[in-house]
């Protein structure tokens, strides 16, 4: 199963970070977070994967052909110029890059990889959050519900610590609690190809003219999960993510 991954958005509130590079490539200990995704994927038994690319689209395909040279060792024979690879550690990945347009909206961007995903079921995610979802349940769980589309519902972590009270006195302090009944779109979906109706138009958007769509049709389910979700919107989350993953146990890492 082909795992589309949407990564051709400006990311304009984080231009601290992508005046140089694309969203996907800002990185958190050492790789961007487009590995970080895929390598959770792959951890699920999820190897390919079709990245639709808008802003900065040469800078991820760049990173791609330069995955599996700066990952090994090499040999170069200084009479001819010529190197010969040896002992990478890379990972049977494949990886479609696609270009979707620069200005594109979401919708817009994955009926464009119609072509590519042959008819068949896939996976849709964002390339900018992190989780430690169980992919293989979240498939179960849309095949056992039959429908169109399933998304996985979150609570985001609130921004601020939380105060609960007795009486006039503060009794405990929680620290970015997450926010009650909140639930969003946390990106991992999963898709049939009869969504591809829900995208026509000149410049459709994913959430609101395909989900929203779906939704009043009773063609979209939502998987809930309750454990940990963090997107990357602003520096403030990219520092949050290098930190827990300093911390040694960085919470969506599934992989060994």
């Amino acid at each position: 199963m082909k795992v589309v991954i949407l990564a051709g958005g400006l990311g304009t509130r984080l231009s601290e970070e992508t005046e140089v590079r694309p969203k996907p490539l800002v990185e958190i200990g050492g790789h961007p977070i487009i590995w970080h995704i895929m390598k959770h994927y792959v951890r699920h038994g999820f190897n390919e994967f079709v990245v639709a690319l808008g802003y900065k689209g040469e800078e991820i395909k760049r990173y791609f052909l330069d995955y599996h040279r700066l990952r090994a060792n090499l040999t170069i024979d200084l009479a001819t110029g010529q190197p010969s690879f040896h002992e990478a550690q890379t990972g049977a990945w494949t990886v479609h890059l696609i270009d979707t347009g620069l200005g594109s909206n979401t919708g817009a961007r994955v009926k464009r990889l119609q072509p590519a995903l042959n008819g068949e079921t896939f996976m849709l995610t964002y390339g900018d959050g992190v989780c430690n979802i169980d992919l293989n349940d979240l498939l179960r769980f849309h095949r056992k519900h039959g429908r169109l589309a399933t998304v996985t519902a979150v609570r985001p972590p609130s921004r601020f610590g939380g105060l609960v009270f007795d009486g006039d006195l503060v009794s405990d302090f929680t620290e970015k609690p997450q926010i009650g009944e909140g639930w969003i779109n946390g990106g991992f979906m999963v898709m049939e190809p009869g969504v591809f109706k829900y995208l026509e138009g000149r410049d459709p958007s994913l959430e609101a003219d395909a989900l929203e769509h779906l939704a009043a049709d009773r063609q979209l389910a939502a998987y809930k999960h309750d454990e940990f979700w963090q997107c990357m919107d602003t520096l403030r989350d990219v520092r949050l993510l290098e930190s827990l993953w300093q911390g040694g146990r960085p919470p969506w890492k599934t992989w060994d």
